[in-house]
């Protein structure tokens, strides 16, 4: 059994765990607020992202690719070129993506004072 169809068949004792199931952890809301307007490149998001390593980018990306919130468009081109973007399904988080975008700005802005 696979992680997805592990995830499928896990039983949750609220939705906000399964919602943190696909995009909870450290870097994927951060992925996913990169890729809320744009398709980027695997090398754009490692800049737009300098703390996150490569395996733990790819590994996240994965993931959210196995949830349906990402895609993966490969391009036969030497060298070889791969984009992320968002999903239909996966542009239904930006609504969330925002909310935590505006409570970090004014987080910020309370332990500024």
């Amino acid at each position: 059994m696979n992680e997805l169809q592990r995830k499928r068949a896990r039983r949750y004792r609220c939705p906000v765990e399964a919602t943190l199931d696909v995009v909870g952890g450290k870097w994927k809301a951060v992925i996913l607020f990169w890729l809320r307007d744009e398709v980027c490149r695997f090398g754009e998001l490692r800049r737009k992202i300098p703390d996150i390593s490569e395996r733990m980018l790819t590994q996240h990306l994965r993931e959210l690719e196995e949830d349906g919130i990402v895609q993966r468009k490969v391009y036969a081109v030497v060298p070889p070129k791969v984009e992320y973007s968002l999903t239909a399904y996966g542009r239904t988080l930006r609504p969330i993506t925002e909310m935590l975008c505006a409570w970090g700005k004014k987080h910020l802005r309370q332990h500024q004072r």
